[in-house]
C-alpha cells in the first residue's frame, strides 16, 4: 500500500473502481479483447471465412455505435483503429457497455464464455468494483459499503490500534500482485477486538463484555445484539483469538470484503453508540 493510501489521502473507492477504470484496467481489458475478437478476426478475414467475421464487425458498426452502415470502415486494421480510439476515449462505463456488447455478439458462445471468464480475472485482479454475470456487467460494491470502510478509517483516527488494523487489512486485500485474503480477514476482526478492548480498559476482552458494558450505558436491541455476537462468531482462547473463518481452507475475496466491509461497520456503530452513551 502507498504512503498517500495508509495515511487516508486516497479513498478505498479509489483503490476498488467503482466510478472509474485505471490504465491498468484498461490496458488489461483492451488486451482481453485483443485476444479474443482482434486475433480471432486477422486470423479467419485472411481465410475463406470472412462471413462471421464480417457479420460480428457489422453488428459493432451498427448496433453498438450507432453508425451508417455505408460508412463502415472496409478494411479490419481501419475498423480496428476506430475501435481503439473510441475504447480510450471513452468513460468507464462506456467500455463496459462495449464489453457487454463484444460477449453476446460473436456467434460462438463457448468463445464468449471464454472471453467472459478471462475479464472476469482481470476485473478481480485489479480491484473493479464489477463482475460480468452472464453476459451482464453487475456491481459486486456500492457506494455504502465503501463508505463504511472509509468512515471506520476516519473514526478510528484516535485509536491507532485500531486504525492500524483496518488499514492493514485493507492493504493484504488490495495488495494487486499478491493479496492475503486470510489474514485481511484477520486484520478485520483484530480491529473490532482492539476497539472492544479500549472500550472495556480490558487489553482481553471479549465482543460479549464491550456489548454487556454498551447495553449498560444505552439500549442495544436483542436482534441486533445477537447479529452482531454471529457475525463476529469468535472464541477465545488462551493464545488469542480465532474465528471459525479463518479455519476455511480456501478464502476469496469476497470472504475479505465481506470481512472487511463487516467489520468497518460495526466499529463505526460501536463508536457512535459509546459517543452517545
Amino acid at each position: 500500500m502507498k504512503f498517500s493510501e495508509r495515511i487516508g489521502k486516497n479513498k478505498v473507492k479509489d483503490l476498488i473502481q467503482i466510478d472509474n477504470i485505471d490504465e491498468e484496467l484498461k490496458n488489461a481489458l483492451w488486451n482481453a479483447i485483443t485476444f479474443f475478437y482482434w486475433d480471432i478476426i486477422k486470423e479467419n478475414y485472411v481465410s475463406s471465412n470472412r462471413a462471421p467475421i464480417s457479420t460480428f464487425l457489422t453488428r459493432i458498426w451498427i448496433f453498438f455505435f450507432k453508425k451508417r452502415y455505408d460508412e463502415m470502415p472496409t478494411f479490419v486494421p481501419e475498423f480496428r483503429r476506430f475501435v481503439k480510439d473510441f475504447f480510450f476515449k471513452a468513460k468507464w462505463f462506456e467500455i463496459y457497455d462495449l464489453l457487454e456488447f463484444l460477449s453476446s455478439s460473436y456467434d460462438d458462445d463457448e468463445h464468449n464464455t471464454e472471453f467472459i471468464n478471462y475479464c472476469n480475472r482481470i476485473l478481480k485482479t485489479e480491484l473493479s468494483g464489477y463482475r460480468f454475470i452472464d453476459n451482464i456487467i453487475t456491481p459486486i460494491t456500492n457506494d455504502e459499503e465503501i463508505s463504511s470502510i472509509n468512515e471506520a478509517l476516519e473514526n478510528t483516527n484516535s485509536f491507532k490500534t485500531v486504525n492500524l488494523h483496518v488499514s492493514r487489512a485493507i492493504e493484504l486485500f488490495s495488495d494487486r500482485k499478491a493479496p492475503d485474503y486470510r489474514n485481511s480477514i484477520k486484520e478485520s476482526i483484530s480491529a473490532v477486538e482492539a476497539y472492544c478492548a479500549i472500550i472495556t480498559s480490558d487489553r482481553k476482552a471479549t465482543l460479549g463484555q464491550a456489548l454487556k458494558q454498551l447495553e449498560d450505558k444505552t439500549k442495544i436491541h436483542p436482534a441486533l445484539k445477537k447479529a452482531f455476537s454471529n457475525l463476529y462468531g469468535y472464541t477465545s482462547e488462551a493464545n488469542g483469538i480465532r474465528h471459525a473463518l479463518l479455519e476455511e481452507e480456501f478464502l476469496e475475496q469476497e470472504d475479505a470484503k465481506f470481512m472487511l466491509v463487516s467489520c468497518s461497520a460495526f466499529i463505526n456503530y460501536l463508536i457512535d453508540k459509546f459517543n452517545k452513551a
